[in-house]
């Protein structure tokens, strides 16, 4: 009995971590999501991108007291404007989807919503990690020996 205890206690230790993606997985990901060139922006861009906003952890999740908002999963998108996560004040959920969506395994939500938040006239601007860390940089490190 105490063997199973620990073996469930072990087995959501590793569903609550979810999914760190290495970069070029998460770059090969992206691609055959239709990420590399969407609205001009290009593959090395957006794993720049997750790389400083979650390390490529897909339930990374940071609460800003400001605005009383988190941002949630690998591209840390925002309760108080893409996703609803029922708690979050004056929420609009451009993305039309639940803020748990976005910290599954399987990206594809928050790809979808990562593809509405850069479709706004802001872009990819919307990320302040992105202009601290990949605006005007060379990014190619980012791809490199990915195969993408």
């Amino acid at each position: 009995m105490k063997s199973l205890l620990i073996l469930g206690l072990l087995l959501l230790s590793v569903t609550v971590q979810g999914k760190v993606y290495e970069r070029c997985e998460f770059a090969r990901a992206l691609k055959r999501l239709g990420m590399d060139g969407f609205r001009g922006i290009s593959l090395a861009n957006w794993v720049c991108l997750a790389q400083w906003e979650s390390s490529y952890n897909t339930r990374a999740t940071n609460y800003n007291p400001g605005s009383k908002s988190t941002d949630y999963g690998i591209f840390q998108i925002n309760s108080r404007y893409w996703c609803n996560d029922g708690k979050t004040p004056k929420a609009v959920n451009g993305c039309r989807v639940s803020c748990n969506a976005l910290l599954q395994d399987d990206i594809t939500q928050a790809v979808a919503c990562a593809k509405r938040v850069v479709s706004d006239p802001q872009g990819i601007r919307a990320w302040v990690a992105w202009k601290n860390h990949c605006q005007n940089r060379d990014l190619t490190q980012y791809i490199k020996d990915c195969g993408v």
